[in-house]
């Protein structure tokens, strides 16, 4: 006996899908940067030191003196060899006044104007070890700095973005379709048969 049957075969429908993915790039430059250090503002006022020195005393030490002091001490010695003079020549004139009295006046007074006195010398110059006296005033610095801020201006640069916009693209991979058959199925009609 034979069985009628259907036989069905079919194919699904089979969809695609293609993807583009999006682009990003970002460029970021580097900022502008300019720095400028202006010079620091420097004063300087110098008061110079003084050295005071004071050698009057080893001066006059030595006899060498100031003027107005050497000329009244050469008067006083001058006016005192004018009276020491004075009194020899008065002395020796007496002496000649009382020639009567015997001796021998004149050759006492040819032998006193006669030599010269005797003047003895040796290093006396020398000053005393305090005689020159020092004063000293240091100098004096002053110093006024003044730091000047350094003047930076920065200006960042703007990013930059490129995008490139992605996409999905959808297609029919494969179609559907479906295939019906059959086998031994009769059609019985009058008088007649039919095989499907």
């Amino acid at each position: 006996m034979q069985i009628p049957q259907l036989r069905i075969q079919q194919q699904n429908a089979m969809i695609g899908i293609r993807t583009i993915d999006a682009k990003l790039d970002i460029e970021q430059g580097p900022a502008k940067q300019s720095i400028q250090q202006p010079q620091a503002d420097l004063n300087i006022t110098t008061k110079p030191g003084k050295l005071t020195i004071d050698q009057s005393k080893a001066l006059a030490d030595v006899g060498i003196i100031p003027t107005e002091e050497s000329v009244e001490k050469m008067a006083n010695e001058a006016m005192q060899t004018a009276i020491e003079g004075s009194k020899k020549r008065r002395r020796q004139g007496d002496m000649l006044m009382k020639i009567e009295n015997g001796g021998n006046p004149l050759a006492q007074i040819a032998k006193e104007n006669g030599q010269w006195p005797k003047h003895q010398f040796n290093i006396g110059w020398i000053p005393s070890g305090d005689a020159v006296q020092f004063d000293y005033q240091p100098a004096e610095v002053d110093i006024d700095a003044r730091a000047n801020k350094p003047i930076i201006n920065a200006e960042p640069t703007k990013n930059q973005f490129h995008y490139q916009r992605g996409g999905i693209d959808v297609y029919l991979e494969q179609e559907n379709w479906i295939d019906i058959d059959f086998d031994n199925v009769k059609f019985v009609g009058n008088n007649f048969e039919l095989e499907i």
